[in-house]
């Protein structure tokens, strides 16, 4: 098609801001894009979409626009709804660069323009082949009833005799029509994805597993609810889909491959539709966690816990209970990278049961994050009454196999360990996941995970959520890019948790930290704040003296004199421990 083409086009809402006589260039596809170079993922003949989050003033417009002409995309369209009017920077970077620009009008979406061009291009350059993309299209936009991403594989497979799947970045299955991948296979062809993606290369990726060739296709978000600014690959790598499909395209012809695009494009649709959905949840989960933290009345608390319930286990007659789970992704490097949305990504995605598939099968799952920190909210139904001594209300005498609470929302229970019963259990949460992670998180990435034990109440809500983030650091303590710890394992400190009597508190807290608040007091020493940030920084010396900006030698001074005056011993984790629920209760 023609950039021509899309000015005739009303329902596009583009406008003309440049370049009039260049509007004859063919369009070969298009592309969503917030990154200050996008130039590895361009080949040329794009329509450019942007809502110019990566401007920060008016010199970022040039570079960015000599990307693109050096690319050879087609045109950009810049959207209204971030700045307003388009800059006059912008506009006449793209006139010396003879790039068409059009201005795209706040009330619509890039989801409208990606499938009008993508429906343009396909019928011009792909034939017959268009037509499948079109009744793709046709059934995904038309809700439940058209089958979702199911019918679009579905279609490959017949229109095009092609077998492909659509995978989490953790390898679970969120569409695939006819037989499921080989067991291991998916976790095996997400691990490349995540590896490749993190290397910079292009898509589509090339695996081979088990003797059998596959292309790897990127599903990245192309709506208004992408994320802005993104810097960095780190920021999205973690939460992209893919589209595996059992063929090398390497041999493709062109028109294959810019159909297997659009496929892709298309069933990113569906992905910003469940995004969207997930907003409601997120906000539940924000809202129960700012009135935890708070220190909200438990009747406060009950009552937006009331307003949560339905929501995440619709038709439930009894009142559930609930468990928290902690999570935090930490890089190396500059640390430009905001941990807080890629750890709510991933644990929305830790959290969904692995044996489930389709893109719903997180909608019981609350997630928010507060810094670096995601924290899950995740109902359970209410515990099922044990049967009396030598009754067999499942056949065989076990009351924990009939699954009352043990479905995709509460997976099933341990091994007859401590952390036994319903519910989530740490040292299942990241078994199938725990390669394809640490393929992603590569060489400067790492996640730590706590779970908490299940409560039935809002007053045990925050001693829950202490509950895991106590788990988070002991599994922050391990070696492993991917590490996690329940609530069993923090032996006699569960006692300390803050719903433990206000004396109880007052005793604890003053037996440590007393000593260290007189010091301070007389030297002006700064021992307590420095104590916090050692704890924060999980015993990391570096780090810590980085963010006191220490020598290591002042740090280790103060850590000593600590030590000294409280008899206790910060290389310990019982004494780390005990320091923390201390400062977390004074």
């Amino acid at each position: 098609m023609r950039l021509r083409a899309l000015l005739e086009t009303d329902a596009l809402g583009l406008r003309l801001l440049g370049g009039e006589d260049e509007l004859d260039r063919t369009v070969r596809g298009v592309m969503t894009t917030d990154l200050r170079d996008p130039s590895r993922y361009l080949s040329g003949g794009e329509l450019v979409l942007t809502g110019l989050a990566w401007r920060r003033d008016a010199a970022d417009s040039e570079p960015f626009v000599r990307i693109l002409a050096s690319a050879g995309v087609a045109g950009l369209a810049a959207g209204e709804a971030e700045l307003g009017a388009i800059p006059d920077d912008l506009v006449q970077a793209c006139s010396r660069h003879r790039l068409p620009l059009f201005a795209v009008h706040e009330s619509v979406a890039f989801a409208t323009i990606t499938e009008h061009v993508v429906r343009q291009v396909s019928g011009e350059r792909a034939g017959d082949l268009a037509a499948v993309v079109d009744r793709h299209r046709r059934l995904m936009t038309s809700g439940p009833a058209g089958g979702g991403p199911e019918v679009v594989l579905d279609l490959l497979g017949t229109d095009l005799d092609l077998r492909a799947w659509v995978l989490s970045p953790t390898g679970r299955r969120v569409a695939g029509a006819g037989a499921p991948l080989p067991p291991g296979t998916a976790a095996a062809l997400a691990g490349e994805h995540l590896a490749a993606s993190r290397a910079g290369r292009r898509g589509p990726h090339r695996a081979q597993v088990a003797g059998t060739t596959y292309s790897l296709f990127p599903i990245r978000n192309t709506g208004r609810g992408a994320a802005p600014a993104v810097r960095d690959v780190r920021e999205t790598v973690l939460s992209e889909w893919l589209l595996a499909v059992e063929a090398d395209a390497g041999d493709w012809p062109a028109a294959r491959l810019d159909l297997l695009q659009g496929v892709t494009q298309l069933i990113a649709v569906e992905r910003d539709r469940r995004d969207a959905a997930r907003t409601v949840r997120r906000r539940l989960a924000q809202e129960v966690l700012e009135l935890v933290q708070t220190g909200a009345a438990p009747a406060e608390v009950a009552a937006r816990l009331r307003v949560a319930a339905p929501v995440l286990l619709p038709g439930l007659g009894t009142a559930p209970h609930w468990q928290v789970v902690v999570a935090r992704v930490e890089w190396g490097g500059d640390g430009a990278v905001e941990a807080g949305p890629v750890a709510q990504a991933l644990l929305e995605e830790v959290l969904v049961d692995p044996a489930t598939t389709g893109a719903d099968s997180a909608d019981r799952i609350a997630v928010a994050y507060s810094g670096d920190e995601a924290i899950a909210l995740v109902p359970l139904p209410a515990v099922p009454a044990v049967p009396a001594a030598g009754t067999a209300a499942d056949g065989d005498g076990d009351p924990a196999a009939d699954g009352a609470a043990d479905g995709p929302e509460a997976p099933a229970a341990g091994d007859g360990t401590a952390d036994a019963g319903p519910g989530l259990h740490a040292d299942r949460l990241l078994a199938a996941v725990r390669a394809p992670l640490s393929a992603g998180l590569g060489d400067d990435g790492r996640l730590t995970l706590g779970v908490s034990a299940a409560v039935n109440s809002a007053e045990g809500l925050r001693g829950a959520l202490e509950e895991a983030r106590h788990a988070r650091r002991v599994a922050a303590a391990r070696p492993g890019r991917v590490c996690a710890a329940g609530h069993h394992e923090l032996a006699s400190h569960v006692l300390l948790l803050p719903f433990v009597p206000d004396d109880v508190r007052r005793a604890f807290t003053a037996r440590l930290l007393d000593p260290l608040r007189d010091y301070d007091r007389r030297h002006r020493a700064e021992l307590i704040p420095t104590l916090e940030a050692f704890l924060d920084c999980d015993g990391s010396w570096t780090r810590c003296a980085s963010r006191l900006h220490l020598h290591v030698n002042t740090l280790r001074y103060r850590v000593g004199r600590i030590e000294q005056l409280t008899g206790r011993d910060l290389s310990r984790l019982e004494d780390k421990l005990d320091f923390f629920l201390a400062l977390r209760m004074s």
